[in-house]
């Protein structure tokens, strides 16, 4: 009878020590999904300042585990993203694009140049042309054409101080001036560069 009552006691040790083993293992899991869910937001080197992401929620799994849903932090959809991309590249429509410009472009040339031209945008009284020119083409053919077809389209406009640049892609660089026209004193659409003293 005292042996039966040792096990008997020797099991109850054995079950609790089990039971507390569980319970520190699932602690120690929430504490490593807590602290996944606060630091996982504040390492993402694409957030950006001031912008607080949501943590993901620890869930249950039907075998009792814990799990982490996964969480998409970009709340801007591929579309806003791809316009605003375009539009810091210059590859695209922007706020500050010049629709009558566009549309006399158009309406006017349809031939390889002006297939070249990305983007029309008037910016503090600068008319200024986006292509797809890399940015060794300064002083090109096509450059100085779309620079002329700028001037035009400012003069029948009536623009009394006309500014024009032809910009390049894209690239390390930004986008590169190619051709320019820096006011009424200036007749040449080539870019110059100032002499070396």
């Amino acid at each position: 009878m005292a042996s039966g009552l040792a096990r008997s006691r020797g099991r109850r040790r054995k079950r609790r020590a089990r039971s507390h083993v569980v319970e520190v293992s699932l602690g120690v899991a929430a504490f490593a999904v807590g602290a996944v869910a606060i630091a996982w937001p504040l390492s993402r080197s694409d957030a950006e300042p001031g912008h607080v992401v949501a943590a993901p929620a620890p869930q249950a799994s039907p075998a009792g585990e814990l799990t982490v849903a996964s969480v998409d932090t970009d709340k801007k959809p591929a579309a806003k993203r791809d316009k605003k991309a375009a539009e810091e590249k210059a590859s695209g429509p922007s706020k500050y694009t010049d629709t009558t410009a566009q549309a006399y472009f158009r309406s006017r040339w349809s031939d390889k140049t002006a297939k070249r031209v990305k983007d029309i945008r008037s910016e503090g009284g600068y008319l200024r042309i986006y292509t797809n020119l890399p940015e060794n083409a300064d002083n090109s053919k096509t450059a100085i054409t779309l620079c002329k077809r700028g001037l035009e389209y400012l003069a029948e406009r009536g623009e009394a101080n006309p500014v024009v640049f032809v910009q390049s892609r894209f690239g390390e660089n930004g986008n590169p001036v190619l051709a320019n026209v820096l006011g009424p004193d200036d007749d040449d659409c080539r870019v110059t560069y100032p002499e070396p003293k």
